[in-house]
């Protein structure tokens, strides 16, 4: 019998965490078992990375806006196809593939929640209308997989999905894959390049510039520190919709020559190996994929004391954790770690030991192949295996 065919749906194709799980999985799936498919809007790093890696993509524009035509367009894109799996990444993906699929008689249908945001929306009307459509839509769904405890839990709480579908499978990365190409980096060339001073003290973050990344929490942090650690410089890594208002904080308190806005970029692990210190200022989280990542180079970290940040770092054993939104406490930390360097290289270590220890890809693609294989049965395709 031929493979299982899956169709992988996200919304945008920007590279965040939802992106980089969604690639994962496409890319490390067994492919004598899986033929994998990947449906996105058309154009940006995602595609970009899935056409390196010989990933078919679908180009479906997928806007929060409720759209006839994108429904129809989904629906005959599954209809032709005839998946056998369609896995859903996301709330607006999961609203839009799920309802195709169901509509479409898929076989199987697999939702993951990368940080249930809706939670987080200041409209309580739109936020409890999320609720209520997830409510609604898991009733189709063979299995919703949670990508924390902590946001399993609060699934429980909203009743958002019955317990017998509900999982949790944690992100994992590929530590020696992240290791090789910061390797390649030569500190003085890549500083000279940015335009940093060669003895600058480098406090760094990869990050959505979007109201729940807090970006503004941690310029303030930086006009604290400003005068505490003259030679500190603040890299900030990712766009997003609030970069003007970003930029605009920084011009106000005359940061211009401490804090370098790198906007979007191809080597993020290049940049992320100068990092002295890593933060995370966060608002809320799933289970953020950048502290991995962190980990993984050895970095010591300070981030927000937030649900999904908790499941990675433990407070003084792998990394420092404040209060959230609290900007004196997050440069307070960076202070602290700035002193003690023994204290930067054993949180970096223990961070690392952790990720290698419980966060690899091998055991998240496991995981997942499982989900795949057990919702498939009895089918004629996964018997044939």
């Amino acid at each position: 019998m031929g493979k299982i065919k899956i169709l992988e749906m996200i919304d945008h194709s920007f590279l965040g965490g939802g992106q980089i799980n969604l690639l994962s999985i496409a890319e490390a799936l067994d492919k004598n078992r899986f033929d994998v498919s990947v449906c996105s809007q058309g154009k940006g790093p995602l595609v970009e990375e899935l056409n390196q890696r010989d990933i078919r993509h679908f180009p479906v524009s997928i806007k929060k806006k409720p759209s006839c035509k994108v429904l129809k367009a989904l629906k005959n894109l599954m209809d032709n196809e005839g998946f056998d799996i369609v896995h859903t990444h996301g709330g607006v993906a999961g609203l839009y593939g799920r309802w195709a699929a169901f509509r479409s008689r898929v076989p199987v249908i697999i939702h993951t929640l990368h940080g249930i945001h809706y939670l987080h929306y200041r409209n309580i009307f739109i936020r409890w209308a999320y609720i209520f459509l997830e409510r609604i839509f898991s009733r189709f769904t063979k299995t919703v997989i949670f990508v924390s405890q902590a946001d399993k839990k609060k699934g429980c709480r909203y009743r958002l999905v019955p317990a017998e579908k509900m999982t949790v499978v944690k992100n994992g990365i590929d530590l020696s894959k992240i290791q090789k190409e910061a390797a390649i980096t030569q500190v003085p060339m890549l500083k000279d390049k940015l335009g940093l001073e060669k003895d600058s003290f480098l406090i760094g973050t990869v990050a959505r510039i979007h109201r729940q990344k807090n970006i503004p929490g941690l310029i303030k942090a930086s006009a604290v520190l400003r005068d505490r650690i003259p030679h500190a410089r603040i890299i900030i890594v990712g766009g997003g919709p609030m970069m003007s208002k970003v930029k605009d904080q920084i011009d106000r308190l005359g940061l211009q020559k401490m804090v370098f806005m790198l906007g979007e970029r191809q080597d993020v692990h290049q940049i992320m190996s100068m990092y002295d210190i890593f933060v995370l200022s966060s608002l809320w989280e799933g289970l953020p994929y950048v502290l991995m990542e962190a980990g993984a180079l050895g970095k010591p970290v300070a981030a927000s004391n937030i649900e999904g940040v908790r499941e990675i770092i433990l407070d003084n054993k792998t990394g420092l954790l404040v209060p959230k939104d609290d900007s004196r406490k997050l440069a307070e930390a960076v202070l602290r770690l700035e002193a003690d360097p023994q204290l930067r290289f054993k949180l970096g270590r223990s961070l690392q030991k952790k990720i290698k220890d419980e966060y690899s890809l091998s055991r998240m693609i496991r995981e997942i192949e499982t989900i795949y294989l057990e919702n498939v049965v009895p089918s004629d395709k996964a018997l044939d295996r």
